[in-house]
């Protein structure tokens, strides 16, 4: 009878706590379902195409040649601009980098409908055979010659040689200034051979082997001609020594000083 009492006892006093636990665990479970809900809700609002589009830029950055209808216009080209959730900073970043002069496009998004852009131009250092442009570093980028602001120097060579021609007009440009003369163009072409135009028109043909000696060679000669320097069309130095000279003939120089 004792057994029998003290396991009902047992059993009256457990049912309560059995129901309560039952209640709280409902109540969790409604609470969770709702917290649930209410986040669906939220994203199903963000992401809706009709809700936080993206609809404003901002333009950063130290531009001279791209302004923000350049950027307007690169990513009308997207065929589906997103929302402020949905849209991929990276889609946008390479369209943007896609722009002429564009060096570096860095994006973020500003809530709740902002998109903020801050690029970074290339520097132009020369014309790359005629049609393009090479930065300081010598990569050729796509740019409009004619938005450039000053003259740039005018540079030649087969594909892939755009630095090493860059570089070959730096090393020798100091010995042309030294002389009130500037390199205007520089060639280099496919069997690897220099040409050299001078800002007064002289041309000097290097050839491909001792390229400084027969510069240094130049600098020596255009010493001694002095004043005959004016009637010079182009100087050979593709010579173990020496050099070959073009003179103009006297009557052009004659018609020439007529036309100034």
């Amino acid at each position: 009878m004792i057994k029998s009492a003290f396991n009902e006892s047992r059993h009256l006093t457990s049912s309560p706590l059995v129901k309560n636990h039952a209640v709280g665990g409902g109540f969790l479970l409604v609470v969770l379902l709702l917290i649930g809900s209410l986040l669906y809700s939220t994203i199903s609002w963000m992401w809706d195409d009709q809700r936080l589009p993206l609809s404003k830029i901002v333009l950063q950055g130290d531009l001279h040649y791209v302004s923000a209808l350049d950027v307007q216009r690169a990513f009308a080209h997207l065929d589906h601009v997103g929302t402020f959730m949905s849209q991929d900073i990276k889609v946008l970043q390479t369209m943007a980098e896609a722009i002429p002069w564009v060096s570096h496009a860095s994006i973020r998004k500003q809530w709740p409908d902002t998109v903020k852009v801050f690029l970074t131009e290339h520097q132009a250092a020369a014309i790359w055979n005629g049609n393009a442009l090479l930065n300081e570093q010598g990569d050729v980028f796509n740019g409009d010659i004619g938005q450039l602001e000053e003259e740039r120097v005018k540079l030649y060579g087969p594909q892939g040689t755009s630095q090493e021609v860059l570089d070959v007009w730096r090393r020798i440009s100091p010995k042309f200034t030294a002389l009130n003369l500037s390199i205007t163009s520089l060639v280099q072409n496919e069997r690897r051979a220099w040409q050299i135009i001078l800002d007064n028109g002289i041309r000097l043909e290097l050839g491909k082997e001792s390229l400084e000696e027969r510069i240094n060679r130049f600098v020596s000669l255009y010493q001694n001609l002095g004043s005959d320097t004016l009637r010079v069309s182009y100087i050979d130095l593709r010579y173990d020594t020496g050099a070959s000279v073009g003179w103009f003939p006297d009557q052009e120089l004659e018609q020439e000083s007529t036309d100034d």
